[in-house]
This record gives C-alpha cells, structure tokens and sequence, in this order.
C-alpha cells in the first residue's frame, strides 16, 4: 500500500492540474470569442475588394496575382500548405489532418509548405520532406502571409489543408483550392450598386496590374481566414482535450481523496489495535 504522504502528494498534484485546464479552458474559450469577430471583420474587406475585382477582371481564371506577361517559371507541381497548431496542446486534430493530407500526397506531383511547429515535427516523424515551413502566426490581426503568397505564385495551383471549425465539441479536417477558396468567399458578397470599368475609371499603372493586385489581395485575405479558421478549430479542439483532461483530473482527486481518507483510518485503527494488543500484553484488562 502507498503511503499516506504519497497519497497527498498525488492528491495535490491533481488538484493543480484541474486549476491549470480550468485556466486553459478559459483561455481557448476567450480566443474562439475573438477570432470568430476578426473573421467577420476582413470578410467585410474582401467583399469591398471582389466587388471592384469581379467587375474589372481582364480573364475567365483565376491568375494568382501574376503578372499576366511575366516570364518567372511556374511549376506544374501542386503545392499542398499545411496549416497546423504551433503547440502540441490542440488535441488530436493536427495528426487527423497530416494523416489525411498524406493520402493525397505523391512526391513526385506535390511541394509542401507547412504552417505550424507540431505538424512540421509530426512529417518530420514520418519522414515526410516540406519545402518550407513558417510559425502559425501569434497574432489574430494583420497577418502577414505574403511570404507564404510568393510561393503559391510559383505554382500552377495550390491547395489549403487546414482543420475547420463545425462546433465547440466538434471540428474537422478540409482542403480547399486556394482560388476556390477567393471565389467561395467571393459568392457571399452582394453586387456594389457603381459599375466599375475603363469606360468611368482609369487604371494606373494598367488595368492588369490593378487586377493583378487585386488577386494577390484577396488570396491573401482569403488565407488569412483560412489560418484563422484553422486557429478557431484548433482552440476549439483545445477547449474540448482540457475540458476532457479537467474532468478527468476532477474524479481522480476524488478518487484520491477517498483514498487518502481510508488510508488515514487504516492507520488509526492499527494504532488501535497496537494499543490494544500492547495493553493486553501489559494484563490490563
């Protein structure tokens, strides 16, 4: 049998992780508040910028933002980006989505960029090569994905795997072509009432480069929701461990509590009972 100050110990331990994922509840619980506001926000900005972009746009394509008379090589290779949680504390949902992404990957047709420390470990563990990996960004405003935009230039197309957020219990996993991504989101916006075109507006420098501007925009606001909504699932699915841990770790201190309560009465009652036996032995009667 353990010892009672064992015992307490462990109570105490326990009763420490139920304060810690309490904590940690509130937390995820704060930022999923916080996100869902900042999704609605740059959806009102992407919805200014479609609106000039769907009535000026020169082709029948999405062209990535590249310059339609440029002459930097894109590959025909798809690019798959990975978007993951920075922390291992997210759950399971970043090893459900590499485990999916990885079913579709062939590294003869794919390039991986990977956004996100634990999902850059979990390919690294499968012996799973990327091309580059960025830190999933700490800030939920402005971010800066640029960089990441760059890359996608360089490809043919390029596909988003990322986890999304159904419920506070629930998230999934989901893949999205980084152009259907912009006219998805494009769908929601209603048609500005002012017609825009070169017969009432000039372009300067020329009506390619404004449209040019205009997609390299709007995907990155287009991924920057995707990030964001990553990060929502991502906090969602860490509400849901801790929640689960909280709970787990509440019984166990009352399992220990128990324990512990029984293990003090057990050394009462053999104290008794020495007490006992040695007045026996001492012929009190």
């Amino acid at each position: 049998m353990r010892s009672i100050n064992d015992i307490a110990k462990e109570r105490d331990a326990m009763g420490t992780m139920v304060e810690l994922t309490s904590v940690f509840e509130g937390i995820a619980s704060m930022r999923i508040a916080q996100i869902k506001n900042q999704v609605l926000e740059a959806q009102q900005f992407f919805g200014a910028l479609w609106n000039i972009y769907s009535q000026i746009r020169v082709a029948n394509y999405f062209n990535f933002g590249r310059n339609v008379d440029g002459e930097e090589h894109v590959s025909d290779k798809e690019l798959f980006i990975v978007i993951t949680a920075e922390g291992g504390f997210s759950g399971d949902i970043d090893q459900k989505l590499i485990t999916w992404m990885l079913t579709h990957y062939k590294k003869e047709a794919h390039e991986i960029i990977i956004i996100g420390h634990h999902g850059a470990i979990q390919l690294a563990q499968r012996g799973v090569s990327f091309k580059k990996y960025y830190k999933l960004p700490e800030k939920d405003k402005n971010i800066n994905v640029m960089p990441i935009i760059k890359e996608v230039q360089k490809y043919k197309s390029a596909t988003v795997y990322y986890q999304t957020y159904v419920s506070l219990t629930i998230q999934d996993v989901k893949r999205i072509s980084l152009s259907n991504a912009v006219s998805e989101r494009g769908k929601l916006v209603t048609n500005a009432d002012e017609i825009i075109s070169e017969a009432n507006y000039i372009f300067e420098p020329s009506t390619y480069a404004v449209v040019d501007h205009l997609e390299s925009s709007m995907m990155q606001i287009a991924l920057s929701q995707v990030i964001l909504e990553s990060k929502l699932a991502q906090y969602a699915s860490r509400f849901r461990a801790m929640s689960g841990a909280h709970t787990r770790a509440d019984e166990t201190v009352g399992e220990l509590r128990l324990t512990y309560n029984r293990a003090k009465r057990h050394i009462k009652d053999e104290r008794l009972k020495e007490i006992i036996n040695g007045m026996r032995k001492a012929g009190v009667k």
